[in-house]
């Protein structure tokens, strides 16, 4: 059905959270809860998009303009409550013409808040003929939310807050989900006499469904997956519905034949990409836009933050950032590859190795203890253990070129910029400061001193 308009409900602070910054801005799975909302929102088109923020307004205004820059930013006054963040939104969206049509109202704590769910409850709206409809489900342990009260025949007289309930009210486990479906018309009958008279002070937006009940019929729609409605209000919340998810995600990876040793220490964000026959170890952390082709071994103990890891490929023990590992190439243990590398077929990036904007042959090999950045290394290469490419002159970052086929002793130290051409073989300890032709050798000189008997000057 067309949705004239989608409101938001992004004004509060949640203090439970003890945060300094607004819950909406919190995490889930590698979004904030709002930019989550807004998208399971957005998708169903609505005419108009709108957020309304109160607590931090310009940083949660912000935010959802850079999740969708069509979006209706709505600036809550000093009166709290969630009826009166409607009250603001449906005065801005009427300033032109008069409402009309569907308004959907969701809160935006609702990270698995999902896009099915919704359209369901509005054709579900729509079938009925009702005014308003609200989303519900059924909670073995409904503590903190609103109770739905019925009527003998099962249709919505109320909703109960925790706090207004009394014992036979808080007794019901079907809930408020905070989302709601209604007719204009009805909503704007139903918010314009909203008062504060209740425990909290506050414009309840649960006040109006009394409302809307005397001018039309009050319907409830119950979420297929309670999961997809559960608020959080605090760290404990988070933490445990981020686990229900996670585990929901690895198995649904593993039916799709991604084999997942250990899912209780596998974290894998939504936009992860994996194929079948790729193996994650435990103790993985997958994040942003990862892709992990097919027969890749992932882990133990790996995260990747928008990597490509292609066919083969194996990384152990390593932290790996906007990246692409080649094909049978082989990182770690300990590798740090820094945002901008590319590592070639069959290559290795071994134990302690740090790498930065660094395009890494096929077939060449970083075995240990070294740090490669801003560099270009060619084919077949060997680097010698404890190298460093000297990058940074204190204002520029300068680039070493080394060729193909290629011998580095250990502890060799290229200050850039420098080129090392194709077939050459250096020294163990040189420090090559300028360029070196094809088919050289190249080292240099230190004299070793030994000074006999010598003892430091607080033993003599």
């Amino acid at each position: 059905m067309t949705l004239t308009a989608a409101i938001v409900l992004a004004a509060g602070e949640g203090t439970r959270m003890r945060s300094s910054k607004p819950k909406v801005l919190h995490e889930f799975a590698g979004k904030t809860f709002l930019n989550r909302v807004m998208d399971a929102v957005g998708a169903l088109d609505p005419e108009t998009l709108a957020v309304v923020v109160r607590y931090q307004a310009q940083r949660v205004a912000e935010a959802a303009r850079s999740y969708d820059d069509a979006v209706l930013i709505v600036e809550q006054d000093e009166i709290p409550g969630t009826g009166r963040a409607v009250q603001c939104a449906m005065e801005q969206l009427g300033e032109q013409d008069p409402l009309s049509g569907t308004v959907l109202i969701t809160a935006s704590d609702m990270p698995l808040l999902d896009t099915s769910t919704l359209r369901q409850l509005l054709d579900y709206h729509r079938d009925s003929g009702d005014g308003a409809t609200v989303l519900t489900t059924v909670l073995d342990d409904p503590t903190g939310y609103g109770r739905i009260i019925r009527d003998a025949d099962g249709n919505v007289l109320k909703i109960v807050e925790q706090k207004d309930g009394n014992s036979s009210e808080l007794a019901v486990r079907e809930v408020n989900t905070s989302v709601y479906v209604f007719d204009a018309a009805v909503l704007e009958q139903a918010i314009a006499n909203l008062n504060a008279d209740n425990a909290q002070g506050e414009f309840y937006l649960t006040d109006a469904l009394t409302v809307a009940r005397q001018v039309s019929k009050v319907g409830a729609f119950a979420a297929p997956d309670p999961l997809s409605v559960e608020g959080v209000n605090d760290r404990v919340q988070l933490a445990s519905l981020s686990k229900a998810h996670n585990l929901r995600v690895c198995r649904q990876w593993m039916l799709d034949g991604v084999t997942i040793v250990d899912p209780q220490t596998t974290w894998i964000e939504d936009e992860v990409e994996i194929e079948s026959d790729a193996v994650i170890l435990p103790g993985c952390f997958l994040q942003g836009h990862t892709t992990i082709a097919h027969d890749a071994v992932v882990g133990p103990y790996t995260t990747l933050i928008d990597a490509t890891v292609e066919s083969g490929a194996h990384v152990e023990r390593s932290r790996v950032q906007e990246s692409r590992i080649g094909r049978e190439a082989n990182i770690g243990p300990w590798t740090y590859l820094r945002p901008g590398n590319e590592i070639g077929t069959g290559s290795k990036a071994g134990a302690f190795v740090e790498m930065k904007k660094a395009h890494i042959g096929d077939g060449t090999k970083v075995p240990h203890l070294s740090y490669v950045g801003d560099a270009d290394l060619g084919e077949n290469t060997n680097i010698g253990g404890g190298t460093i490419t000297a990058n940074y002159d204190g204002v520029h970052k300068n680039h070493t070129h080394i060729g193909s086929d290629v011998h580095i002793g250990a502890g060799n130290l290229f200050v850039a910029p420098v080129n090392v051409g194709d077939g050459v073989t250096s020294g163990a300890g040189s420090v090559i400061r300028h360029d070196v032709p094809d088919d050289a050798m190249v080292y240099s000189e230190n004299t070793q001193h030994v000074v006999d008997n010598w003892k430091p000057a607080w033993e003599r």
